[in-house]
Parts: structure tokens; sequence; C-alpha cells
């Protein structure tokens, strides 16, 4: 039986290719069809950015990111003081696990935090959930630094230490998402990489501000009295600065992207334009229509993740504990690595802006791939010179992906439902590999008694990040999915319509 031939009026519009044939006869036709699909845009559709506004979101997103992961941060360098402060006990791997999984606890609430925030920021705005989480962070910080030792009301401690950790996770579970995209949708689509790049510096502004004053209190008030009280006062500093953070963020706009969401005026595909008109904020939707990128942006998130925890968070604590460095010097070596990622992260989302967001990212995956073995090798000398050279080699693996996931994660998920998305797989995959990373390498160093397994557990998760970096599409200099072209200046906006005009015909 011959095949059945294809009508000449199907189209991708209704879920079928057009046959050549029918193209070539009716020419005329099928030239309406496709610029009804696409329509040229008009000037009114680009968002021409203003510079100042950019500059004013990057500088209260980045900042009020900085105070997250200050609070956050504390916890993990103060890990050894709160495990004997709240987990007393006569092994010291007790109380360190112990301690560690308190940390884990919290993480175990970011993909609720995340499927609470991330709709609510697609329904309401950007602006008011970010200001929301960085209240309920700055509350949760400051009262773990309130809560009596376990010495003083028992049992209790350590469950309001757990109560605290919940609400620290909780709040986290929209921040990430909601500072990526928002400063994603304000950014020109050309500098998306340099802008999204300041994120990650106040990450490690933060990570680096919350180990340079748990330093400068142990060397100043020693290991005695920080048990006693010296390790309340950086959760205590949570306060203020949470105000500040709140203040920033209070003062923007919501997101160009999402106006322009919100009033109907996104005119780019008649595809888009049926994303965009489908229920904001539906979670069921984003599971049940997004789950390749949810699953894809899961595997890539994870491979940062380990990463990421097991340099910036762990490696004091190996240091101290596995190879019997002082607190104070492991801290030290950390807060001058980060200083140097801190130095070279903008320049690397530069990088990514003018050659694209994957070479960056597979460059930092290959890097932890190979070097994390080497860089082992050498923290296990023990020397200065072998330790800061080790970690230096982790850190240049890690800047490449500090400088681009945040502007590669946002651009993965259409305009309306990228908040959620978003904080849905990055909380989810944070959850199940980021926060449990310290546990993990403890576990795994106390059943195997191998100083080597923090490497090992690199590497593996490096060969994920390989894969997935491999099947993302690449997204530098492009609109965001979902959202018109947003461009630097007038003349880059005259310059777009004026490329899709049709060429004279003679």
């Amino acid at each position: 039986m011959p095949p059945e031939r294809k009508s000449a009026t199907s189209s991708p519009e209704n879920g079928q290719v057009p046959d050549s044939a029918a193209i070539r006869r009716h020419p005329t036709l099928f030239r309406a069809v496709r610029r009804r699909q696409n329509p040229r845009l008009r000037r009114s559709d680009i968002t021409v950015t203003d510079e100042a506004a950019v500059k004013r979101a990057v500088k209260a997103a980045s900042l009020g990111n900085a105070m997250e992961w200050f609070d956050f941060g504390i916890y993990a360098y103060l890990a050894g003081t709160i495990g004997r402060v709240f987990f007393p006990s006569g092994s010291d791997t007790a109380q360190l696990l112990s301690s560690f999984a308190t940390f884990a606890v919290a993480f175990l609430v970011r993909p609720i935090g995340g499927m609470v925030f991330g709709p609510m920021g697609d329904k309401i705005g950007r602006k008011q959930v970010l200001a929301l989480t960085m209240i309920l962070m700055a509350v949760g910080t400051f009262a773990i630094g309130l809560i009596p030792s376990y010495a003083a009301i028992g049992f209790w401690s350590p469950l309001l230490l757990i109560v605290f950790r919940l609400l620290q996770g909780f709040s986290t579970g929209g921040e990430y998402g909601g500072a990526s995209t928002f400063i994603a949708e304000y950014a020109p689509d050309k500098r998306r990489g340099f802008f999204g790049s300041f994120l990650e510096l106040g990450t490690l502004a933060g990570y680096t501000g919350a180990a340079g004053l748990v330093t400068a209190l142990t060397a100043w008030l020693g290991t005695d009295t920080m048990d006693a009280w010296g390790w309340r006062i950086p959760f205590l500093v949570a306060g203020p600065l949470g105000v500040v953070g709140l203040y920033l963020r209070l003062r923007l706009d919501d997101t160009p992207a999402f106006l322009k969401l919100e009033e109907g005026n996104v005119h780019v595909s008649e595809a888009a334009n049926t994303v965009e008109t489908t229920a904001r904020g539906d979670l069921a939707k984003i599971f049940r229509a997004h789950w390749p990128t949810l699953v894809l942006c899961i595997a890539l998130v994870g491979a940062y993740n380990i990463n990421d925890y097991m340099l910036l968070s762990y490696m004091p604590t190996y240091l101290s504990d596995e190879l019997h460095y002082s607190e104070t010097h492991g801290l030290l070596i950390l807060v001058a690595t980060m200083v140097l990622l801190m130095l070279l992260i903008n320049q690397v989302g530069r990088l990514s802006d003018r050659f694209g967001r994957r070479p960056l990212l597979m460059a930092g995956m290959l890097g932890f791939f190979f070097l994390s073995a080497p860089s082992f090798v050498l923290v296990r000398q023990g020397s200065l010179l072998a330790v800061s050279v080790g970690m230096v080699m982790l850190g240049l693996s890690l800047v490449c992906l500090l400088g681009t996931m945040s502007a590669a994660l946002p651009a993965m998920f259409p305009t309306n439902v990228r908040y959620g998305s978003l904080s849905v797989g990055y909380n989810l995959s944070t959850s199940l590999f980021g926060g449990t990373t310290p546990l993990v390498i403890t576990a795994l160093i106390g059943a195997t008694g191998s100083d080597m397994m923090p490497a090992y557990y690199s590497m593996a998760a490096a060969l994920v990040g390989v894969v997935a970096v491999a099947c993302m599409k690449e997204t530098a200099q492009k609109p965001l999915a979902g959202s018109p072209p947003s461009v630097q200046t007038e003349e880059e906006a005259a310059a777009l319509v004026e490329a899709q005009a049709p060429a004279p015909k003679f």
C-alpha cells in the first residue's frame, strides 16, 4: 500500500511536517504560514536596558546573595565548634558527623522552599519573593546565635538548632533561583555572562566574609572561648546584615522580562506566545512539560555543587581533622583561594559571553576530573606550598563553573516558569548532592580509611557534569526563552529590526 501523502496544509502547527512537494506547489501559502508562526520583531518588542538600572539590580541581587551565603557559610566553618557545643560525645568523629548531619538537614527542606518560593516568584514577581527569603534567612541565622548550649538545656538545644537550620534551608530554596533569574532578566543578551558572574562573586564574598570572621575570632579568642560564647558572634551579625539586604532589594523594580510578561506585550513568535499564556507558577506543568530540562539541570547542578561544597565548605574541616592542620591555618588558605577566585570570576563571565557557556563549563568539569587526584596528593603533603597549589588547582576548575553557571541555568527555562523551574531543579539537586557532600565524604573516609576519597567523589561528579554539558544547548548572546531580545542601545534594537526586513527584489 503506497504511503499516505501529507496534506498540503499540514504544518508544524498541527504536529505534522509539510510535504516538500506541497511547499513547491504552494510557496506563497507556506511563506504566509511561516510568517504567522515567526512574525518579525517590532521595535516595541525589544527591551533596551538601562545600564544604571542593570547595575543597581546586579548590586542588590549580588549583595543580598552574599549576605545569604555569609549566613549559610558560618555554620560550615564552625562545624567543629557546633559539634562540641550542641552534640557532646566521647568521639570527635561522632560530633563532626552530627554537626554535618545538621548541616545537611537544611538541604532536605530546600526543595520545599524552591517549590513554594519559585512558583510564587513566577506569580507575584521576583522582587517580593527575594525580599521574603532575605528576611527568613536573617531570622534563622540570628536565632541560632541565641540558642543555649546542650550543657544548659540538654536535648532542646540540638532540637532548636535543627528547627532554625530548617528555616535557613527553606529560605535558601528561593534564593539562588530568584537571584540568578533577577540578574539574567535585567542583563542585555550579549553581557548576561558578565553580569551573572557577579552573583557568584557575591557567593564567594559571603563565604570569604564568613571564613574571615570565624578565622579572626578563633585567632583572637582561642578555642575554649569560642566554644563558650565566641561562636555566637558571627550568627548574631546576620541580623543587621539582613536589614541592609532587605533595604537594597525593596528599592528595585521587578525585572523587565517579568513586567512585559505581566503586561502581555511579549511578541516573539507564536510558539513563544503559546508558552506565555499558560498558567504561571504551575508546579504540575513544570514537571510535566519541562522534565527533560529539569533532569539536565539536576545533573549539571549536582556535579557543580558537589565540587563547590567540597572545596568551599568541607576543605577546612578536611585540613584540620584529616591532616591535623590548625583550624585557623586551614581557613586562611581557603580565604586566600577564594580571594583569587573573586579576582578571576568576572573575567570568566566575559569569556562565556564571547566563547559560549558550554566551553567554559566543560573546561571546569574536565579540570575537576583530571586535576582532583593530583590536587589532593599535593594537599596531603601537608606543606603550606603544596596545600596552596592543590587548592588553587581545584579553585581554577571551580571558577570556570562559578563564572558561567548563573547565566547558563536561567536560560534553560522560559520566562513564565523560569523562577519556579530553576528553583525546583537547583534545590532538588543541591539537597541530594551538594548539602550531603561533607557528610558523605566524612563517612567515606571513616569507612575506607583513605584520605583520597574526596578526590574520587569529585571525579565521579565531574564525569556526570561532562555528560550534562555535552547535552545542553548553547545560550550565549541569545534572548532568554519566552522573552523578547534585550539589548544595550537603541542602535542595537534598530539593527535587529532592520536585519529581519525582507531583501528588496528587482
